[in-house]
């Protein structure tokens, strides 16, 4: 559903291109987009979601809208197995429903494979993997000392969740709080640019080889980074709970219905459901309904705020006055516009019913068009964990924290990590982070920085800190386990391997994580697990009463993220 005129804002003003129109051939119907957009965003605002067909013959669409689930796999122009959420609209393409089994080549190419030796090398003095709040600045405070730096990233432009940048053609209906998230990462790109920060976007790091090796395919060709120092700064990925209907299309994360209105300006649907655990949902829940949306409901897993809670709101004021009133000024925005706020509320079920989707919190029932489903973030370690970078389990959080000095150092030497790819801080702490690294590699590499800009990172990011403690106080909820839905309840959406079976392979009480891999498939397909993974962790260690560590979890293979090979054998002797 796309919004067809721009507001006026009053706040930042924000101006883009006239949108370039083409049409595009989607299952035989013509189609009509913007240049720029992307793919997924075009289809949904046509009223098209259901995007791939499964092997058990169900349908499925956009989920997470970052890349990582693969859901929204479509043929575009003849090439198989392509992102919609992460392929821009840049022709009259013709798009073609993924089926099963994928329709390969009538015939070889004739290529031969490669080698990694075969691969062209580069070896800046740094490298930064992403290019959210700690990417850019890590990178723009080591470019500013001297450094020659390279900066990749996944998306088509870098600013990533919390800084996403509306497309040229972008059709503008966003908040004035999210102009301002939008105005301050241009300033932080520019800043990155200015400083000399060579930005290669739409670069998947797909491989992590120890010492120092990424393998990285761009759109020019693939290669290897051989850094003198490694900053990685992969951000997170929404955490998805296995309900019965949460692979239905028109099921999304709330931070892909955040990246279809703010990037592309397409709403999920007019009447929608958010449902979750985290301020997030709030934000995204009021952003739609500014921008026309329906917010039938807001189901959020912690219980009310109370007395009990006044020392941690308490301390939400003393470490940033202004983002606290900020939740206060949204609380009586969702007051002022009726939106329903439930507390203690958790989703139970997703149901289809033709076009319709039904949202379920316990007996009561919300007829929708999109349900949201954000239930927190799981960090994005592949790449740390491949490089052999130590890890400790956060009980609280129930995800993986990077081992780290004060420097943002991991265990391996060179090898640095700020933001939540190692243990969620929030956009400010991931900034400050990069800040830190940033100025500790330019030292270690011989170059001169200010050390008062570095002492004024290390208070403000223990500020921040501070506050991300008591903001998740408040929020504090029991996570939803899988144990309690229905046996036919599929609980890895890549193999549609459902908890039944699980509960099946580990009857005995004592297979390893990868022993119910292997007699199930869970956590076999193009996600590797990054859903899965961690529900059956939990599940293994709570039956066998030991507790959760690295070895919990499934172990990180390459590619990290999925990579043609005719792109490795196509691309793979391209110069530098």
């Amino acid at each position: 559903m796309s919004i067809e005129h721009a507001q006026s804002c009053s706040h930042i003003e924000l101006s883009y291109k006239p949108a370039v129109e083409v049409t595009l051939d989607v299952e035989g119907r013509s189609v009509p987009a913007r240049m720029g957009d992307t793919l997924a965003a075009a289809l949904w605002a046509a009223g098209i979601t259901a995007l791939r067909e499964t092997a058990r013959g169900e349908r499925r669409g956009l989920f997470c809208g970052m890349g990582v689930c693969n859901d929204c796999l479509v043929s575009i122009d003849g090439r198989q197995s392509q992102r919609a959420c992460m392929t821009k609209v840049t022709g009259p393409h013709t798009v073609r429903r993924q089926g099963f089994p994928v329709r390969l080549p009538e015939s070889a190419t004739g290529e031969a494979p490669i080698l990694s030796s075969d691969l062209a090398v580069r070896t800046p003095d740094l490298l930064v993997i992403g290019g959210g709040a700690g990417g850019l600045s890590a990178a723009s405070v080591a470019a500013e000392a001297g450094l020659g730096v390279v900066l990749i990233d996944e998306r088509a432009r870098p600013g990533g969740q919390f800084f996403k940048q509306p497309g040229e053609a972008h059709r503008f209906a966003a908040t004035m709080a999210a102009d301002a998230q939008v105005a301050e990462g241009r300033t932080r790109i520019d800043r990155a640019r200015r400083a000399g920060v060579e930005i290669i976007s739409n670069a998947d790091a797909w491989g992590a080889f120890a010492p120092m090796t990424i393998g990285v395919t761009t759109p020019a060709q693939s290669l290897l980074f051989r850094p003198r120092r490694l900053i990685v700064a992969t951000g997170a990925y929404e955490r998805g709970v296995p309900v019965p209907g949460w692979t239905l299309p028109g099921v999304v994360t709330t931070g892909a219905a955040q990246t279809l209105l703010k990037t592309d300006g397409v709403l999920p649907g007019r009447r929608i459901a958010v449902c979750g655990n985290g301020p997030l949902n709030l934000q995204v829940a009021l952003e739609l309904a500014r921008a026309g949306a329906q917010v039938t409901v807001v189901a959020e897993l912690a219980r009310r705020p109370g007395l009990g809670d006044a020392g941690s709101l308490l301390r939400l004021m003393t470490s940033d006055i202004g983002l606290a009133w900020q939740g206060v000024d949204m609380l009586l925005e969702m007051r002022r516009r009726r939106i329903p706020l439930l507390y203690g509320q958790h989703l139970t079920r997703i149901e289809q019913s033709g076009e319709e989707l039904a949202a379920w919190l316990g007996q009561r029932r919300f007829e929708v068009d999109a349900v949201l489903m954000g239930y927190g973030f799981m960090p994005t370690n592949e790449l740390l964990r491949a490089l052999g970078c130590r890890h400790d389990f956060d009980a609280e959080r129930g995800h993986l924290v990077t081992q780290r000095n004060e420097d943002c150092e991991t265990s391996v030497a060179g090898v640095h990590a700020v933001g939540d790819c190692c243990g969620l801080g929030g956009a400010r702490s991931a900034a400050d982070e990069g800040m830190i690294a940033g100025a500790a590699v330019a030292r270690a590499l011989g170059c001169a920085v200010d050390p008062r800009a570095v002492a004024n990172a290390r208070r403000a990011l223990l500020r921040h800190r501070r506050f991300q403690n008591a903001l998740w106080r408040v929020f504090a909820a029991p996570r939803p386990r899988a144990e309690r839905e229905e046996p036919d309840t599929i609980v890895c959406r890549c193999e549609e391997v459902t908890l039944g079976a699980v509960e099946a392979a580990v009857g005995d009480g004592v297979p390893t994580i990868g022993e119910v891999k292997r007699r199930t498939r869970l956590g076999m397909g193009r996600c590797q697990g990054r859903y899965c993974a961690p529900m059956l962790a939990s599940l293994l260690a709570e039956q066998q009463g030991r507790p959760i560590d690295e070895l919990a979890f499934f172990a990180p293979r390459v590619p990290a993220k999925p990579v043609a090979i005719r792109d490795l054998v196509r691309l793979g002797s391209a110069a530098p």
